[in-house]
């Protein structure tokens, strides 16, 4: 299942590897997918009716999520067949937990596994340690370990994942927006010296999301002339790390494993 974003493409790349028949369905654009995938199937969150019938035929025994659904696009459908208004109406509310509370209750009853994202991801996961030419001054440290705490607290909280803060003072909080508009927003209200955090909840479970960093959030933490980025090792992706670290390096940024 394809959403946004180079993730979708890096999964499916993998899954043939390890000897899986591909089937892809494609929320977005999911550009790469293609070469690794039997068929791609073009398709939509508030169009399930369909999806769900080429599950069937294509015989699926398991389904791997991958990239970025927005929730946004779902709470703003004008118009949806009468499968995603089932599942909305057993979902309850339109938050993330509860609709994927009913995707997962939907391929139980079709008997169709739901993936961990870890085992499609190769190396990808970040290590501890500073990756940067620079590393975080003794100052940009203790807001690490500030925004680390506060960060982690919001994704349990299902809020968001990244927080933008300078000298221990708040500046953004990444809510329905995404990372990198977060950053964009956090560094224009801090100014230049911010330090950007991204965590991940203790409970979080990867066969729903995997958290993402890549060169489109340090571009923005460049530009935003953030000081720092730093992300929780071992459980955040980095997204084409060579270009994520020239932003980084081009402006003397700190980007870190933490």
């Amino acid at each position: 299942m394809c959403g946004a974003g180079p993730l979708p493409a890096r999964m499916a790349t993998e899954a043939r590897r390890q000897g899986w028949r591909v089937v892809a369905f494609a929320f977005d654009d999911a550009p790469g997918v293609g070469p690794s995938a039997d068929r791609v199937i073009p398709s939509r969150v508030t169009e399930l009716g369909a999806v769900l019938q080429a599950l069937r035929e294509e015989d699926v025994g398991a389904v791997l999520l991958g990239g970025k659904f927005w929730f946004r696009d779902v709470l703003g459908a004008r118009r949806a067949d009468s499968t995603f208004a089932g599942m909305a109406e057993r979902a309850g509310t339109l938050t993330d937990v509860r609709i994927l509370d009913a995707i997962v209750q939907t391929l139980a009853e079709m008997e169709i596994t739901l993936l961990d994202q870890r085992g499609f991801l190769g190396d990808g996961l970040a290590a501890a340690g500073c990756w940067s030419a620079r590393a975080p001054t003794g100052e940009e440290r203790a807001d690490i370990e500030h925004g680390l705490s506060l960060a982690r607290e919001a994704a349990e909280a299902r809020i968001g994942q990244t927080v933008v803060l300078r000298r221990g003072a708040v500046a953004a909080v990444e809510a329905l927006e995404g990372t990198t508009e977060a950053i964009r927003r956090g560094t224009a209200l801090a100014g230049p010296g911010a330090v950007i955090v991204k965590a991940v909840a203790p409970s979080h479970d990867y066969r729903f999301d995997t958290p993402v960093v890549g060169p489109e959030s340090l571009a923005a933490a460049a530009d935003g002339r953030a000081s720092v980025v730093a992300i929780e090792a071992g459980r955040v992706l980095v997204v084409d790390r060579e270009a994520s670290l020239r932003h980084a390096d081009l402006v003397g940024m700190a980007f870190v494993g933490v």
